[in-house]
């Protein structure tokens, strides 16, 4: 008698606990392109980041879900998905050798960088969290220009 109880009480439980979380854990996917790269060697390596004081991130340590895809006609594109609504930054590397870090030369790199709300760089435009974010309240599609120093 007692499990003819229980099993309706537990189920009862969990679609009550499953529609509340629903309710309010709402989540959403965030697709990032990259068009124009110089060539079609390596990947595209997309960091995507939700704390201030996270970009720059030259050893790609400090973001909260990264994402590498081949390049086709040189393009390439990703999907981030489930992420809760927020403040987002995305950070793009076209990782030619394919080892993860920003190759520089001297001083500046020698691959291809980008980030989000950013069309160039340079030393008196230099990014961060603050200025490369954006709110994701919806299903959203953005472009990052990948850039050539």
């Amino acid at each position: 008698m007692k499990q003819l109880l229980f099993f309706p009480l537990v189920s009862i439980s969990l679609l009550t606990f499953s529609s509340f979380n629903n309710q309010k854990g709402e989540t959403y996917s965030l697709t990032v392109e990259v068009k124009e790269l110089q060539n079609c060697k390596g990947v595209v390596q997309f960091a995507l980041y939700n704390k201030d004081g996270t970009i720059p991130d030259e050893q790609y340590k400090k973001y909260c879900k990264i994402l590498k895809e081949k390049i086709q006609n040189g393009s390439s594109k990703v999907t981030f998905t489930n992420i809760p609504q927020g403040k987002y930054a995305v950070n793009i590397l076209h990782d030619e050798n394919e080892n993860g870090e920003i190759d520089k030369g001297f001083i500046l790199p020698i691959e291809g960088i980008g980030f989000s709300n950013f069309q160039s760089i340079g030393f008196s435009n230099r990014p961060n969290f603050s200025k490369a974010s954006f709110e994701l309240n919806s299903d959203k599609l953005i472009t990052v220009n990948v850039i050539y120093l």
